[in-house]
């Protein structure tokens, strides 16, 4: 990037799915943000932004949280101000966990799933989880800082067979 590219600054994540057949538990999914540091980029996050939560200065929220799929659309929508980050972060990866309140429940049992990465209304990325149907949980996307230059972002869809809790730890490793 030159020095006169701002980067990515301000992105909206959206997630859908289809709601469960009748009579079966409901599919929830939710989105999650882990904030990295500098000197930890791949270690535990400095804090995660996912339902009931926002970052502690509030340059992450969601806004938007889904326990079914039922809708129109985009169920759920996070929104990352990386260009007000301070600037000891260095690192935002975002993904999607499935709750298991229901009982084992995949990306690959869940029909319609979605995630779209847009900045204004441009779509920077948009992913189906069918590279990842044995997963209970997945990243989708890294946003990392440049320097002068903002931040940058790129695809990182990797599969975990980790459950919300456990993938809170493992959303910033690297891949092995």
């Amino acid at each position: 990037m030159s020095g006169l590219n701002k980067g990515v600054a301000r992105v909206e994540v959206t997630l859908k799915w289809d709601p469960a057949p009748s009579g079966a538990p409901a599919h929830d999914l939710d989105l999650v943000a882990g904030v990295f540091t500098a000197d930890d980029p791949h270690g535990v996050p400095a804090y995660l932004v996912h339902f009931g939560s926002r970052s502690p200065d509030g340059t992450i929220t969601l806004h938007r949280d889904s326990r079914t799929g039922q809708g129109f659309g985009y169920d759920e929508a996070m929104t990352l101000e990386l260009d007000r980050l301070a600037p000891h972060y260095a690192r935002v990866v975002v993904g999607v966990t499935v709750q298991q309140g229901g009982g084992r429940i995949t990306f690959g049992d869940i029909a319609g799933t979605g995630i779209r990465v847009r900045e204004g209304y441009t779509d920077l990325l948009t992913h189906d989880f069918a590279d990842v149907p044995g997963a209970l949980s997945a990243t989708v996307v890294e946003f990392t800082r440049d320097g002068a230059d903002g931040w940058s972002y790129r695809s990182v869809s990797r599969g975990f067979d980790a459950d919300p809790g456990a993938f809170a730890t493992v959303l910033g490793s690297r891949p092995a």
